[in-house]
């Protein structure tokens, strides 16, 4: 049975994301910080330099680690969501390298919707661009808990200190706009393998962090299992007159005698017993898959959430989010939706656009729904799983838009 202890120790995984524009380097970083991390398998190298010497280049070429479809190699730019698994003796990493070209947006939302910390790339020589302003607001959106600005080139530039530091100086003033929490400046020459995971003696002046080195200690929060209980149920499961409840603990954690609140319905039971993995348990922690049985019979459905404590969730039917619009169909206000909020889906309409008449794909914006049934959400700040929501082209099915919601504040 899995202990708190256990579930904490999560914390020795770091799941992140990157980000930045076209030709900033980014694919080269991640492939530098792979083979100098020493997380590349002999095999995978060895075709690397074979497609390298192909194209007549003289040293392998660290890009080609991480563009894994034949487009991306053919057009040499990142296009789908690259996962990557490596581990250092410190700390296991889940990266996700996101594509930077405006037209993949989406796909960097995608990305770094789960990610504790994103790495935005800029070029030395270009500084704060619009894909970095576009990047930054996205990590903003998405309150990605820590951020790296990595300032790459820095051999094409000289090294030069000054050039790093007006850089990170523009960067704070957007950061400062968009809200987005405290970053940490390196600068770094992926190519020659400055500060990425040793510390470069090509920049004496500065004495933060290699890339790796950050990565490897920056405080990961201790995860969902310290947050409110939310369990949305999933399925229903009668045996004779018994009822179990099963899902996902998203977050919080949910123990036999704890009193507890079905949403949206407002009943309140007693949690009589819990299963995990087929196993009677006395208490779940998130994320964990569990079934629960309530100490009297209630109405309980699939898209109902069971929470636990005085902190429960806000129910309503005035959403206010932003959001980063997914479809190649625009999205348009009076547009009739479905709204899927973790288990539960839901009729809705578009009531507001903030001022547009319309969100085009990859455009992010902020959203006013009405639904035709109350929801019980939490502040996006709070949860990014039960602040999250999928809009649904009830059509077809298709995923239109990404949602954040947005409480308090303005949306």
């Amino acid at each position: 049975m899995s202990t708190t202890t256990e579930i904490l120790s999560e914390t020795t995984l770091l799941r992140f994301a990157t980000a930045g524009s076209v030709d900033d380097g980014k694919s080269t970083l991640v492939g530098r910080l792979l083979h100098d991390s020493k997380s590349v398998l002999t095999d995978q190298l060895e075709a690397v330099e074979r497609a390298s010497a192909s194209r007549g280049q003289e040293t392998p070429d660290l890009a080609l680690l991480t563009d894994g479809l034949r487009a991306e190699r053919e057009q040499g730019i990142t296009i789908d969501v690259a996962y990557r698994y490596f581990a250092t003796p410190r700390r296991r990493f889940i990266l996700a390298d996101t594509p930077g070209h405006v037209q993949y947006t989406r796909n960097m939302v995608t990305g770094a919707s789960t990610a504790e910390l994103t790495v935005i790339l800029v070029d030395a020589r270009n500084g704060v661009v619009e894909q970095t302003r576009r990047h930054a607001a996205i990590a903003a959106l998405l309150r990605v808990p820590h951020a790296v600005l990595a300032v790459n080139k820095m051999d094409l530039v000289g090294y030069e200190e000054k050039v790093f530091e007006y850089i990170a100086e523009e960067f704070a003033a957007l950061a400062a706009e968009l809200g987005l929490p405290s970053f940490t400046p390196i600068p770094v020459s992926a190519l020659a393998g400055d500060n990425v995971v040793e510390r470069s003696a090509h920049m004496d002046w500065y004495r933060g962090p290699a890339l790796l080195e950050f990565l490897e200690t920056v405080p990961v929060a201790a995860g969902p299992v310290a947050a409110p209980a939310r369990f949305p149920v999933q399925y229903v499961i009668r045996h004779g007159e018994d009822r179990h409840y099963a899902g996902q603990l998203v977050s919080g954690a949910l123990r036999v005698g704890d009193r507890v609140t079905v949403h949206p319905s407002g009943e309140v039971s007693q949690i009589a017993g819990i299963d995990v993995l087929g196993t009677p348990a006395d208490a779940a922690y998130a994320p964990q898959s569990v079934s629960l049985r309530l100490a009297d019979q209630r109405d309980v459905s699939r898209g109902d959430m069971i929470t636990a404590g005085v902190d429960a969730p806000a129910l309503t039917q005035d959403v206010r989010a932003a959001v980063c619009h997914l479809a190649d169909r625009p999205l348009r206000v009076g547009d009739r939706v479905l709204l899927r909020h973790t288990t539960r889906t839901v009729k809705a309409v578009v009531k507001d656009l903030a001022g547009v008449d319309s969100l085009a794909a990859n455009d992010l914006g902020r959203i006013v729904l009405r639904t035709a049934e109350p929801l019980p959400l939490d502040d996006y700040a709070v949860s990014r799983r039960t602040g999250a929501f999928l809009l649904i082209d009830p059509a077809d099915g298709a995923t239109l838009t990404a949602g954040m919601v947005a409480l308090s504040g303005p949306a």
